[in-house]
């Protein structure tokens, strides 16, 4: 990859919301319910862990 590619896919990976964030996070954390993964006990860890992955894997700072 050319460093002009990388940078036009870091500008695009700039561009999304924390409402896109915060909605793949809720399909994953919906999955994760679905498939018995997640229990109420639980569930404020979880969902903070994947917030975070999701913002880290198109924020990388």
């Amino acid at each position: 990859m050319s460093s002009e590619d990388r940078e036009k896919s870091a500008s695009r990976l700039g561009q999304v919301s924390e409402e896109a964030i915060f909605k793949v996070t809720k399909e994953i954390v919906v999955k994760f319910i679905e498939v018995g993964r997640l229990t109420p006990a639980n569930f404020a860890e979880t969902y903070a862990r994947v917030f975070e992955t999701v913002r880290r894997s198109v924020r990388p700072e």
